[in-house]
C-alpha cells in the first residue's frame, strides 16, 4: 500500500513538470513574409540594443518595415487574405532592399553610444 501512495504522489508531482516541460517559446510564424518581417525586426532591436545602430537608424529602419507590412496588408485585403505570385516578388525585393539597409547600418564601423 506505501509503495502504491508513493507511486501515486511521484506521478501527481510529475504530470504538470511534463506539462511545463513540452511548453515551448512563442513560435516564430510559419508564413514565410511575415517571418522575414519578424526576424528583421529582432535584427534591428539587436542592433539598438548592442549599439550598432542608433535610435534615429532603428526609427528609419522600423519605418520602413512598417511601409513593407501595411502594403502586404493591404495587397492581402484586396485579394482576399491571399498574396498573387507578382505580389509576393514585390514584397520579396522590398525585404531584400530592407535587409541591405539594415546589414549597411548595422556594420557602416560607427559605434554608436
Amino acid at each position: 500500500m506505501r509503495l502504491v501512495k508513493l507511486v501515486l504522489v511521484a506521478a501527481l508531482i510529475a504530470a504538470p513538470a511534463l506539462t511545463f516541460a513540452q511548453t515551448t517559446a512563442p513560435e516564430q510564424p510559419r508564413n514565410p513574409i511575415v517571418k522575414r518581417e519578424f526576424n528583421q525586426q529582432r535584427r534591428i532591436g539587436d542592433g539598438i540594443r548592442n549599439g550598432r545602430l542608433g535610435p534615429r537608424q532603428g526609427a528609419g529602419l522600423e519605418r520602413q518595415q512598417m511601409r513593407i507590412h501595411r502594403q502586404v496588408h493591404a495587397m492581402r485585403a484586396r485579394h482576399n487574405g491571399r498574396l498573387t505570385m507578382h505580389q509576393r516578388r514585390v514584397i520579396h525585393r522590398r525585404q531584400n532592399v530592407a535587409s541591405r539597409r539594415i546589414f549597411q547600418a548595422k556594420h557602416s564601423h560607427r559605434r554608436v553610444g
